[in-house]
């Protein structure tokens, strides 16, 4: 098995690499090739440390003229024939390697040419396909073991069959070998004596001797082929090393709550007699009962030396087989209705684990901090954050780490408990990249990432298998589109702000949970963690500080806050590949959990009951007229002053455009750029009132709308009241409001003209909320005199 290097996240080695997009050779796009040019070696070799022979076919095809590919027939009608294929071979120079990572290509096949094909290497004797590539082209992942640490020829195969017939043709028309070029093995040495090098300062090509002690802020970051620690090796924060090989730590190395220690080869050890200590530090608590979400940057560490203090019977781990979500209950009190509210129905999912077990590299684990410790010294007044050691190796390469679905209900979400499992941050679209099921046939998992980041206290009323339960909906939010908060102060100043929105990076230590996607077959699989992932920097414990994303998309953020402490937020980004329908959670990410909390405010796309925290939408619908239905839920029965706010907005159109919430109960509209909008609501959820609209005339319907004045409400005598319509519509419901917001009544119709015995209204100012056929809203304010 050949060594797995990963060097996509540090390509400012550009001397060795050839980076994505780029190519180890690929073959002209025009030029005419006779028909004995066999092989054609014409192609474009970006890196000079490689050499190719160019495009070479068996001898079970004919070459055919053609002036802009490499065309042949002869292709077999039935079978895969092993003479019949196109190939490339491919040469590092000597002292070089070649680490793989995609193979890209378009095709084309004639009416009668072939229809099948695979694609295989000289590794193992062309015996095994690799991906699973189609014939107009595909991109195959080679980021596997095999194809890692190539130091000598390898050639790679694209046989096709399944012809209609022997003159069918099948040509390559573009190609692209993606990956890294890299030296062969430590080329120098160099021992630091504490104060200086005595061959130089270490780069990827030198092996590093520490035989003094090493400070990262004292003696700058360290860079280096192997390192080996002889004397105390000190990683503060915001401070790294990167190592391409082995680690001997023969003396101690202490990695800070944000210091990074990356090792690119998948096969890299880490051995010594040293102590490796890697301190995280949990995000500010007021409480002891506030729940860390973790995961071991090393190995072999128990659950006390790890995540706790002690004796603790608040320390679990989450068995997603056991995840079981057939029924909703209502407010925690035992009664349940067919339906979900992705809380586990018996309780067995969160497993009771001791301080004696070791944790897995890869699994995630959650714990409180000890209640006889949280208010001791030298804490003084909240909120607190607690230092936890993990002490053991560093976890390196490539880490798999079971996750389950239980289809015994197929409608409930695949939860699974995972963890960064290095001592470095990750990338998540490298993790997506690697185990999205819509970005890699091969992955398992939806497309969200969802961090504990709680803010509300437990309540006895909110739904769950414990006496008090936390909101669900305090969780964060990271997927194909962008970010969201959740509710943590993680900055705790006592305020959620923009600086509390996590980054497209998971730290080190951290615990996150993701879904298995419904569409893979088997009901159990492997996610992937590896090198490729780990980046230096963005270790901040618990998403503090991220940064600001630059992205040229258009994405606008909206905050719901209230004067009694609600927080959450809702994206919105338009981007390539998405719809305004439902596209998988890469795209349209639900809100967590969020049947349990006090108050959200969620995005709604048509033909689906779910709330979503992020929304992908159509690049073409992003123009004046775009409506985005908002929905806003709260079981707040005391007053309260709810405010929607902009958090943040992005991108050339919504840079230069109004950013209008329309409220359609009120017949309210204001620009979200000028003012916040601060509204009242009684007690329910509310799917029709909120839209946001980028221009002041926005309708909510664009076809067959009905005027509000077409609309009579007419007081008769009694105490009955006539509701009319004009034009060929029904009324379907009709509601009553007081002018807080409260409902009065709820009243259902089927004609165009309705009459309702509203006698027992006291004489009083009232808001009638009327909903057509055609899904309209009209709102009007009318005085009962009577």
């Amino acid at each position: 098995m050949k060594k797995n290097y990963y060097l996509a996240s540090l390509l400012f080695f550009a001397c060795l690499c050839f980076a994505f997009g780029q190519s180890v050779f690929t073959n002209p796009i025009s030029g005419f090739r006779p028909n004995n040019d066999n092989p054609y070696i014409n192609g474009q070799i970006v890196d000079a440390n490689i050499t190719a022979t160019g495009i070479g076919r068996g001898t079970g095809i004919n070459p055919k003229n053609t002036n802009d590919r490499y065309n042949a027939s002869g292709w077999n009608t039935v079978a895969i024939d092993l003479t019949a294929y196109f190939e490339f071979t491919i040469t590092p120079n000597a002292g070089f390697e070649i680490d793989f990572v995609s193979f890209e290509y378009t095709g084309q096949s004639s009416l009668t040419g072939p229809t099948d094909i695979v694609f295989r290497s000289s590794e193992d004797g062309f015996t095994t396909n690799i991906g699973t590539p189609i014939i107009t082209g595909a991109t195959i992942n080679l980021s596997g073991l095999d194809y890692q640490n190539i130091t000598t020829a390898i050639t790679f195969r694209v046989y096709a069959w399944n012809a209609s017939g022997g003159t069918g043709t099948f040509s390559i028309n573009d190609f692209t070998f993606n990956g890294i070029v890299s030296t062969d093995g430590c080329q120098n040495t160099t021992t630091w004596n504490g104060t200086t090098w005595d061959n130089g300062i270490p780069d990827t090509n030198t092996e590093a001797i520490l035989n003094g002690t090493y400070d990262t802020t004292a003696n700058d970051n360290l860079i280096a082929c192997n390192l080996t620690v002889n004397a105390t090796l000190s990683i503060q924060n915001g401070g790294y090393i990167i190592i391409e090989n082995d680690i001997i730590a023969n003396a101690n190395i202490n990695v800070a709550t944000e210091g990074s220690v990356i090792q690119i080869d998948n096969l890299a050890t880490v051995s010594g007699t040293g102590v490796i200590e890697v301190t995280k530090t949990t995000a500010p608590m007021n409480n002891w009962y506030e729940y860390t979400y973790w995961s071991s940057p090393t190995s072999n560490t128990t659950i006390d030396n790890g995540i706790t203090e002690g004796t603790l019977n608040r320390r679990f781990r989450f068995e997603g087989q056991n995840f079981l979500d057939e029924y909703a209950e209502s407010n925690n009190d035992d009664t349940q209705i067919l339906g979900q509210d992705d809380i586990d129905d018996n309780g067995d999912d969160w497993i009771l684990v001791n301080g004696t077990d070791t944790m897995t590299p890869g699994y995630g684990y959650a714990s409180t901090h000890r209640e006889d410790l949280f208010f001791g010294p030298p804490m003084s007044s909240p909120p607190y954050q607690f230092d936890y050691t993990f002490t053991g190796l560093f976890n390196n390469g490539v880490i798999t780490v079971p996750v389950y679905r239980n289809d015994t209900e197929t409608n409930d979400t695949n939860w699974n408990f995972i963890g960064n499992p290095y001592p470095s941050a990750i990338n998540v679209d490298t993790f997506f990249n690697e185990n999205v099921n819509v970005l890699n046939v091969n992955g398992l998992l939806d497309g969200t990432v969802y961090l504990w980041s709680q803010n509300t206290q437990p309540s006895d009323t909110t739904n769950g298998n414990a006496l008090l339960n936390f909101v669900q909906s305090d969780y964060a939010t990271i997927n194909g589109i962008g970010e969201t908060q959740g509710g943590d102060d993680t900055n705790g100043d006592g305020m959620v702000d923009i600086n509390d929105k996590p980054s497209r990076f998971i730290p080190s230590g951290q615990g996150f949970f993701v879904s298995f996607s419904d569409t893979p077959i088997s009901v159990t699989g492997n996610v992937i963690f590896n090198n490729s992932m780990r980046v230096t920097g963005n270790n901040n414990q618990f998403f503090r500080n991220s940064t600001t994303n630059t992205s040229s998309s258009n994405r606008v953020w909206v905050n719901l806050t209230s004067d009694n402490g609600v927080f959450n937020q809702i994206l919105v980004g338009y981007i390539n590949n998405a719809t305004n329908g439902f596209d998988g959670t890469y795209f349209d990410a639900p809100r967590n959990l969020s049947t349990g909390a006090n108050s959200i405010l969620y995005s709604i796309i048509d033909n689906n009951d779910k709330k979503y925290a992020i929304q992908g939408r159509d690049l073409n619908s992003l123009n004046e007229d775009e409506i985005i239905p908002l929905g806003f839920y709260t079981s707040i029965d005391e007053p309260t002053i709810y405010t929607l706010s902009l958090a943040l907005f992005e991108g050339e159109f919504l840079n230069n455009s109004a950013i209008y919430i329309k409220d359609n109960l009120l017949n309210t509209i204001i620009n979200l750029k000028d003012s916040d909008y601060i509204f009242t609501s009684v007690v329910g959820e509310f799917n029709n009132r909120f839209e946001i609209v980028y221009r002041a005339g926005a309708l909510s319907i664009d076809d067959n709308r009905v005027d509000k004045n077409d609309l009579s409400v007419i007081e008769l005598i009694n105490g009955n009241v006539q509701f009319k319509i004009g034009k060929s519509f029904t009324i379907t419901d009709v509601e009553i409001l007081d002018i807080t917001g409260r409902q009065i009544y709820n009243l259902k119709g089927d004609s165009s003209t309705e009459i309702y015995d509203l006698s027992l209204l006291s004489k009083a100012a009232y808001i009638a909320k009327v909903t057509l056929s055609n899904g309209q809203v009209i709102s009007k304010k009318a005085i009962k005199r009577q």
